[in-house]
């Protein structure tokens, strides 16, 4: 989905660029962000709940709900609006679960390393060779020349299924798809062919262009090098061993949110707000259909940034900042992280993310790992409306006046 374009303001959350919207990938800092540590600094942190309530308060916000972690122990969990649109249901429990959408991609592209790292296939192997069934189907045009590396660091030219054209001033458009459908089980081959006839973005390798086509691919391919489907692949490489009790993958319908949680809204083309909260999780799966918790988000994260979870060369492949002949664009790089700079405590943090009908997800974390702060946000209007100054959410939390 868009990845929503990332900035210390956030202006827009879409599934396809910058941040993460249903598909946020992950590949390397937009800047060098120098490794900064504070090896002794105590687990204090601000008021998460005073945090909370204030950007609950934001136009276009029905809820919000946040935790930040040091070294993974908790320095504060808050919640803010309700659950439900005008107030209604009460506040969101802190520690809900929500879609994290194209957060997903990160994790996607580590159990595809994780194979890579176990010889079922190489980082520059060909898609058509590794999904012969898009040729077979001339579902992706240059499949024989499109590699596994250009596909997770979104430079594969493939076109993105999700996407519509974009806004007169160069934001997110509506989806290309009835985002109400909330009934039919696309198969992720369903939404590969709905990118066939949309003009390539550039020759494979050339240039970074967002996609969520490209996931979708690499979740196929997971698929066929296990046998196994998606959601155990995620299951048993990062869920259970990182302890991420509460997160699953959700990819068919009616496959809902488990437990209480926020419901967001999106309007029709009659302006009504419509419960965005049985969102079709066919067309999230492996772009953006992870459910989690703050908590479980930041776990990864964690063991993420600190290289628990793939060996340096292979984690490099997307951390690492794309050539310039990829004209990679100011915002996002290749990994879809994007770093915000220096904190007056002396860290610098990365924000990655995602947005879909209905909700925004972020996570904030230092370039060191050991400083997470990861928050969802449930919506009454297109995510493209909103503002979101997570700089000062960052600085509030883990830099409070002493």
């Amino acid at each position: 989905m868009p990845s929503g374009n990332v900035r210390p303001l956030l202006r827009r959350a879409g599934l396809a660029t910058g941040v993460t919207l249903l598909m946020l990938a992950q590949v390397g800092p937009a800047t060098a962000a120098p490794e900064r540590s504070a090896t002794n600094a105590p687990a204090r942190g601000g008021n998460v709940q005073k945090v909370m309530d204030e950007l609950a308060r934001i136009p276009g916000v029905v809820g919000a709900v946040g935790g930040a972690y040091v070294d993974g122990r908790p320095v504060g969990l808050g919640s803010g609006g309700s659950r439900l649109l005008d107030g209604e249901g009460g506040k969101i429990p802190a520690n809900a679960r929500f879609p994290i959408w194209s957060q997903t991609k990160q994790m996607v592209a580590t159990v595809v390393l994780q194979l890579v790292e176990e010889g079922k296939l190489g980082v520059d192997d060909k898609l058509g060779d590794l999904l012969p069934v898009v040729v077979e189907k001339d579902l992706v045009t240059r499949a024989d020349e499109i590699t596994v590396r250009q596909m997770l660091r979104h430079t594969s030219g493939i076109p993105d299924w999700w996407a519509s054209e974009p806004n007169p001033d160069g934001s997110e458009g509506d989806p290309s798809f009835d985002v109400f459908d909330f009934t039919t089980h696309y198969q992720p081959l369903d939404l590969v062919k709905w990118s066939r006839e949309r003009p390539r973005t550039g020759e494979p390798g050339e240039k970074w262009s967002y996609s969520n086509t490209n996931y979708t691919l690499l979740g196929l391919i997971i698929e066929r090098l296990t046998g196994h489907d998606l959601a155990t692949e995620m299951r048993t490489r990062l869920f259970d061993p990182l302890g991420m009790s509460k997160t699953y993958l959700r990819v068919k319908p009616p496959e809902d949110i488990k437990g209480p949680h926020g419901h967001g809204y999106y309007p029709d083309t009659n302006g009504r707000l419509r419960d965005m909260d049985r969102f079709n999780p066919s067309l999230a799966g492996a772009a953006g259909g992870v459910v989690s918790t703050a908590r479980d988000v930041s776990t990864f994260n964690r063991a993420f940034a600190q290289g628990k979870l793939l060996p340096p060369e292979l984690q490099r492949v997307l951390t690492e900042r794309l050539p310039k002949k990829t004209h990679l664009p100011a915002v996002p790089n290749a990994a879809h992280r994007q770093a915000l700079g220096g904190t007056s405590c002396g860290d610098d943090f990365f924000v990655t993310g995602g947005l879909a009908p209905g909700s925004i997800a972020l996570t904030l974390y230092s370039a060191d790992g050991r400083r997470q702060f990861a928050m969802s946000f449930t919506l009454r209007a297109k995510p493209s409306t909103v503002e979101l100054d997570v700089s000062k959410a960052v600085e509030a939390v883990f830099c409070p006046a002493s």
